[in-house]
């Protein structure tokens, strides 16, 4: 079985674990979010393909869900000696060399695929890791501070303001631009199923699917298109999605989220059995919807997640 996944980062690279589990056979493709890259300290980060690629291979700190095991500040405490910023985003010392060989490559005028093949050799991470663009392409968000207004990295929105202040656009600056990494489109022609994990719809997902190309593969592969809702209870699972969809103006719900992606991408869609009163709204709405338990605990139940996603597609591939 041949399945394409688009993941952004904790919740992605957590299902994609419990979908290795489910499926271990599977031949399993991994578009990436890289529309959270930013450069600091003079190097390329990517936070999302970073989290994808530490936490199947097995290096994640698993408490974070983010950044490296039995990390250590040393460099970051350095610079801030020396009075370099910005101090808001915790780079360890071993991430720091992930970043470093990036860059080095980058410099030497490998694309970003490459890259991020060459990294993947020393993980092992057991899927095929492709970022969605090799071309450069950052999430921005609109925001008023202190009756300012204007545009912040989404990082900088995310990590360093905490989503404190309202989002009023949500732009990924160069997308339009950009175009499917090497890979990319021929994966979502050959694959059996797509799926996708309960990532940001917005700045996650959908940021993936701003590139040129990708969401009309996607709805024109012929075969079922699964998602799985980041919203429980219509509060996100992890995170602040709810601060995001605000400014795209959709409400934090289940079916909301469904509604976004639309029938014309989606085919099924899983809820959590706590929304299970939303489910008649999503089919209304074109796409065949199921609630089961959404909360991935642990391995073994992002591994029932992924079989749930898996059935589904199954299901719809029978109609």
């Amino acid at each position: 079985m041949r399945i394409v996944v688009l993941a952004g980062g904790i919740g992605g690279a957590r299902f994609l674990r419990g979908l290795k589990q489910a499926v271990p056979d599977a031949d399993v493709t991994v578009i990436g979010n890289t529309g959270d890259d930013i450069h600091l300290f003079g190097l390329k980060v990517c936070p999302d393909l970073d989290t994808v690629m530490y936490t199947l291979g097995g290096g994640i700190d698993e408490e974070q869900g983010w950044g490296r095991a039995d990390e250590t500040f040393h460099l970051k405490e350095e610079l801030a000696a020396y009075g370099v910023g910005p101090d808001w985003f915790g780079l360890g010392d071993r991430d720091f060399a992930t970043h470093i060989v990036r860059t080095q490559m980058l410099g030497a005028g490998y694309p970003l695929s490459a890259v991020t093949e060459a990294l993947c050799d020393r993980w092992k991470p057991g899927v095929r890791l492709i970022p969605m663009t090799d071309d450069r392409v950052e999430t921005h968000v609109a925001v008023e501070v202190d009756g300012e207004r204007k545009a912040v990295h989404f990082q900088e929105y995310w990590v360093r303001l905490r989503a404190s202040v309202p989002a009023e656009a949500v732009v990924p600056v160069g997308a339009e631009q950009s175009k499917p990494a090497p890979g990319v489109l021929e994966a979502i022609a050959e694959a059996d199923v797509i799926l996708f994990p309960p990532s940001n719809p917005v700045v996650s997902v959908g940021t993936i699917l701003a590139v040129p190309g990708i969401r009309e593969a996607i709805a024109g592969a012929g075969v079922p298109v699964v998602g799985l809702s980041p919203i429980v209870g219509d509060a996100p699972v992890r995170g602040m999605a709810d601060k995001v969809l605000a400014a795209v103006g959709v409400e934090s719900t289940a079916a909301a989220v469904a509604e976004h992606y639309g029938s014309g991408l989606l085919d099924g869609w899983l809820v959590d059995t706590v929304d299970a009163g939303s489910v008649e709204r999503i089919e209304t709405a074109g796409i065949r919807c199921r609630a089961v338990p959404l909360m991935m605990t642990d391995l073994d139940a992002a591994a029932q997640m992924a079989r749930e996603a898996l059935a589904l597609a199954e299901e719809v591939r029978g109609v």
